[in-house]
């Protein structure tokens, strides 16, 4: 089968026959639809999270069970799913706490690139290659623990199912489960991206009143409003702070989203939320990075700073859900499709991504 494979960082990936073992006890093979291209896979590649190579990159997809290892009983073969990048045990400390999106095990043995038990499914010419994160979705067919493949609806279409494994419950679920947005109140969204489009959508979903989008290209501001922006600011020509304390009446926002990854704009959204208002960060910046932001005003302005890791959610649970919001016309996800790629066109589509003019590229595999 066909495959895209990272061999070396910083370097494109290459289309390459891969040999696929057949899905072990606990184990799923699924045939990939549809893959999303993110950012997450973009800092793989610029070494930003170093993860061992070669590796089969992709954690946004949709696809139909192929087969069936021993013991699995959530799906069968036919059956549509979306794959879980972080596919909880259950069982640490954090999954008993109720946050699966926090899971030891899940962590622990994504940064090794390999399942569960250490090994790789995943071979070339009979030498390992590694799938990032327990999901591997550039590729034609791949196999992941049985509850990484989550089952959904089978009435939407893989390019749209494929979004809610990352971009849409991310960015929805940031507001929604992170945040906690309240009707009324007033939000800013920095980065109008993949994620950020859904954090806009999930505000307008919580009933926000006001949802200030923020951006530097005039063509993505132009498009928040399809998704429920009620003000932009092109921060490549206003003074973003500026700008939003003009739009608040001088107070800062209630609720504040960093989702670009970068730490001045982690900074600024810190910045630009009101007193005892939250800030949270959902872009992903290199590990070696830090964030500054005024000691003093940590207590005298009690503001809350937090972050979201996939929207603080529970495949499970949110996968279906929100395919549900889809189909009853409260979730748009057409419009987060910029452009379908194929496989051999992987690296066009990165290309796409790091120039931003995709919201979201995808892989499709028919």
């Amino acid at each position: 089968m066909k495959a895209a494979v990272l061999h070396n960082y910083c370097e494109e990936l290459q289309i390459e026959n891969v040999d696929l073992e057949e899905p072990r006890k606990g184990e799923v093979r699924v045939k990939m639809k549809a893959a999303g291209i993110c950012h997450s896979d973009l800092h793989v590649i610029n070494a930003h999270l170093p993860l061992p190579v070669p590796i089969i990159l992709g954690h946004e997809g949709a696809g139909v069970v192929d087969a069936v290892g021993e013991g699995v009983t959530s799906v069968k073969v036919g059956d549509h799913v979306v794959l879980n990048w972080v596919p909880s045990c259950g069982k640490c400390y954090y999954c008993q706490i109720g946050r699966p999106d926090m899971c030891d095990e899940a962590a622990k043995i994504s940064a090794m690139g390999t399942m569960f038990d250490g090994t790789t499914r995943f071979s070339i010419g009979g030498k390992a290659v590694y799938q990032f994160p327990l999901t591997g979705t550039f590729s034609e067919y791949t196999v992941v623990p049985e509850r990484a493949a989550i089952p959904i609806r089978n009435d939407v279409p893989f390019e749209l199912a494929a979004l809610v494994g990352c971009s849409v419950i991310t960015g929805v679920g940031a507001v929604t489960n992170t945040a906690k947005v309240e009707p009324g109140s007033t939000v800013a969204v920095i980065g109008a991206g993949g994620v950020g489009f859904n954090v806009i959508q999930g505000a307008a979903l919580c009933g926000a009143k006001q949802i200030i989008a923020i951006d530097v290209l005039p063509e993505k501001l132009e498009m928040t409003k399809t998704f429920g922006a009620t003000h932009t600011i092109n921060a490549s020509e206003e003074d973003v702070i500026s700008a939003v304390l003009d739009l608040t009446g001088g107070h800062g926002v209630d609720y504040a989203f960093e989702v670009i990854g970068r730490p001045e704009t982690m900074a600024e959204a810190y910045n630009i939320t009101r007193k005892t208002g939250t800030a949270v960060i959902v872009g992903i910046a290199a590990p070696n990075e830090s964030v500054t932001v005024n000691a003093f005003s940590l207590p005298s302005q009690s503001k809350t700073l937090t972050g979201s890791w996939l929207g603080q959610g529970n495949p499970p649970v949110d996968y279906p859900k929100l395919l549900d919001l889809y189909a009853e016309g409260k979730l748009k996800l057409e419009p987060l499709v910029s452009k379908i790629y194929t496989l051999d066109q992987i690296n066009e589509g990165f290309e796409a991504l790091k120039a931003g003019k995709n919201i979201r590229g995808v892989i499709r595999f028919d």
